[in-house]
């Protein structure tokens, strides 16, 4: 009896036995959770995709500093020295036609003392200073005719200065960069300058014309003064009187 009663005792508890061991996990096969590494391995991410997008920024500053430079260094594709200096010419050469009294410092001196003698001989005769007088009033309608073209050709390039200029100050306003700005620019001042020397030749040529004029007007009388006293002669050729 006592051993029919442990027998069925085993058998009741294994029987019990093996439902519970279906829902016990073994303990290695538990998940951990930990925050405080999980947080770090976050900050770690974090701060990796700052340095990568810090180094992407750097490079497309880079990019554009190249561009930039590549700009700044890019040339004007226009000159405006050629049409400048093309009119320069024109009016030196109006210059080197001058005819009557020389520009050339030292030519202008002989021919000074030639039509404008300090005095005269008392021997000259009148026909000679009636040529000098001719020559003298040739000169200064060559020097006034000269005056007129010089006027006449600025007034040409100054018309021609106003489509330039124009297109100076475009191209000035829509340069690309600082060396197209600066090249604009240095034409600009190029182009004043040549209107200055325009200005400073058109000056020189009017003056001239003028100085002249008032040199044949005195020269005139001196000549009239000159011939008028000939002719009357001196007081002991009237002995009556």
């Amino acid at each position: 009896m006592m051993r029919r009663r442990l027998l069925s005792g085993l058998i009741t508890l294994s029987l019990i036995a093996k439902p519970l061991a279906d829902y016990v996990q073994p303990a290695y096969a538990l998940i951990v959770f930990d925050p405080s590494n999980y947080a770090q391995n976050v900050l770690t991410a974090a701060r990796s995709l700052e340095q990568i997008n810090n180094q992407i920024q750097s490079l497309q500053n880079q990019a554009t500093m190249l561009q930039n430079m590549a700009r700044n260094l890019q040339s004007l594709d226009f000159s405006s020295v050629g049409q400048l200096t093309g009119a320069l010419h024109r009016i030196d050469g109006l210059m080197d036609q001058a005819s009557g009294l020389s520009l050339d410092l030292d030519k202008l001196q002989d021919q000074w003392r030639q039509q404008y003698p300090e005095s005269y001989d008392a021997t000259i005769k009148v026909s000679d200073v009636a040529g000098a007088a001719r020559e003298r009033w040739q000169s200064a309608m060559q020097a006034f005719r000269q005056t007129m073209g010089v006027q006449s050709q600025i007034v040409a390039n100054v018309r021609g200065d106003g489509d330039l200029l124009a297109d100076l100050v475009t191209r000035s306003q829509g340069a690309a960069g600082a060396l197209q700005a600066s090249q604009a620019t240095n034409q600009l001042i190029a182009l004043s300058t040549k209107q200055q020397m325009q200005i400073q030749t058109l000056l020189a040529t009017q003056f001239r014309a003028e100085a002249e004029d008032a040199a044949r007007k005195a020269q005139s009388e001196e000549a009239a003064r000159q011939t008028t006293k000939r002719f009357l002669g001196s007081a002991m050729a009237y002995p009556g009187n």
